[in-house]
């Protein structure tokens, strides 16, 4: 193993033993490099390292900081946060009686005769009860997804890594919002893909951005989240859709959309306006439940051969297993059900968060099960969430989602979703007091 590795080990486990403790200043990289004995490049490789594992973060201007929430040895940031009391990190919505709604439907699949087919492997075409369950699961007024053009993957993640893959090369330029799902970000690490920062205002990406970045130098393709964005909740308006569509087709530009929050609306996508160009993403995560998912790629017509020996090469098909769940609970009704549930459970979450964080500069659509938090002055995001994290809450801070590492917002956003209520309720009580006391 190469010596920055060890060194970066070595912290890891520093930090996960508490000895480097979250919102903990490292020394300057040339300061390190003194102390270790190794040169200036090695400092900085190792420092590298631990914000790739995702156990540091580095603010410019003011040096690299410990995690509130540690991940270690390059596990998610997600996966670590549930050692918290209160985990406002993780984002998987649950209505009450999901288990008891989800159960009847996978009964029926424990029969040994058919068991045997449901444990086969699965085509990446899935099968023609599954495409016709998802077209419809997926359509909305004005987009119908013709069944052939769908593709299924384990999760709504894969989805988006086959779509890019099988759109960009390494090298390529991916434009994105300013701020984008982390998960993107790793991704484009391990795709070799450069991600462009698009400027973005209160109704989402603007046109001229994309076409300004790729005048700069020619951009791959589009990752947007015109639904609901995560991490700001905002929902670009349909006119702002019909000329984001314009431009990705007078630039002949593909779209990956990502609609995974999509069920929590009515809205139309953006493969409404640009359907040659648009590889729609969605899943049952956060409809359903994360444990048994499935994801879904909708891809323009010409493209269903090279997306689907995307999926293949990236080992990212669905189960079988989970197809037929799926086929299942949408056929007899259980995601319309759940669906239902879910859009009311996010509209009284959302009510406790305006309730609790009344005055704050928080943003969040009243649909949404997350909310973007901008922290007064003189707050900056790690130390806000170091201090949560000393109060028994996990929050996400702001540079976890940005592009550009120059421009880092002093702010966390906050998943609504996965803790009790009375638990949330507690929580941002604690967090605003947290802020009213300053730092």
């Amino acid at each position: 193993m190469d010596d920055y590795r060890r060194l970066a080990d070595r912290m890891a486990d520093d930090i996960a033993a508490g000895r480097l403790r979250p919102g903990q200043r490292l020394p300057p990289q040339r300061v390190f490099a003194r102390r270790s004995g190794i040169a200036g490049s090695t400092a900085g490789r190792v420092y590298a390292e631990l914000v790739r594992r995702g156990l540091v973060v580095g603010e410019v201007g003011r040096g690299t900081f410990v995690r509130a929430a540690p991940a270690g040895n390059g596990r998610a940031l997600v996966e670590a946060a549930t050692a918290a009391p209160v985990n406002l990190e993780l984002n998987y919505p649950s209505a009450p009686g999901q288990s008891e709604l989800l159960a009847p439907a996978l009964a029926p699949l424990l029969r040994p005769d058919v068991l045997t087919d449901a444990l086969r492997p699965a085509a990446v075409t899935g099968t023609p009860e599954a495409r016709r369950a998802a077209a419809g699961l997926l359509a909305t007024p004005d987009w119908h997804p013709a069944p052939d053009r769908i593709l299924f993957t384990g999760n709504a993640r894969q989805a988006v890594a086959a779509a890019l893959a099988s759109l960009v090369r390494p090298g390529g330029r991916v434009g994105v919002e300013a701020l984008t799902y982390p998960v993107v970000k790793e991704i484009a690490a391990r795709l070799g893909i450069t991600l462009v920062p698009l400027a973005t205002d209160e109704e989402g990406p603007r046109p001229e951005s994309v076409a300004a970045a790729h005048r700069t130098a020619p951009l791959a393709a589009l990752y947007l989240q015109p639904t609901l964005h995560n991490p700001t909740s905002v929902t670009t308006s349909p006119e702002r859709r019909r000329r984001l569509a314009d431009t990705a087709v007078d630039l002949n530009l593909p779209v990956v959309e990502d609609r995974i929050w999509s069920f929590l609306t009515d809205d139309d996508p953006l493969a409404a306006h640009a359907p040659g160009l648009t590889h729609v993403v969605d899943g049952l995560s956060k409809r359903v439940a994360p444990g048994l998912t499935a994801g879904f790629l909708v891809v323009p017509e010409e493209r269903v051969g090279t997306v689907a020996a995307a999926v293949r090469s990236g080992g990212w098909s669905a189960g079988r297993f989970a197809l037929e769940a799926a086929v299942r609970w949408i056929g007899d009704g259980t995601v319309e059900r759940l669906v239902a549930a879910k859009r009311a459970d996010a509209e009284r979450r959302r009510r406790i968060a305006d309730e609790e964080l009344r005055g704050f500069a928080v943003r969040s659509d009243p649909r949404a099960y997350f909310a973007w938090w901008e922290l007064p002055a003189p707050w900056r995001a790690d130390t806000f969430t170091a201090a949560a994290a000393a109060h028994g809450i996990a929050v996400t801070p702001g540079p976890a989602f940005a592009v550009d590492p120059n421009r880092t917002p002093d702010a966390v956003r906050l998943g609504l979703a996965s803790v009790p209520e009375p638990d949330l309720r507690w929580a941002l009580r604690m967090l605003g007091g947290v802020v009213r006391a300053g730092p």
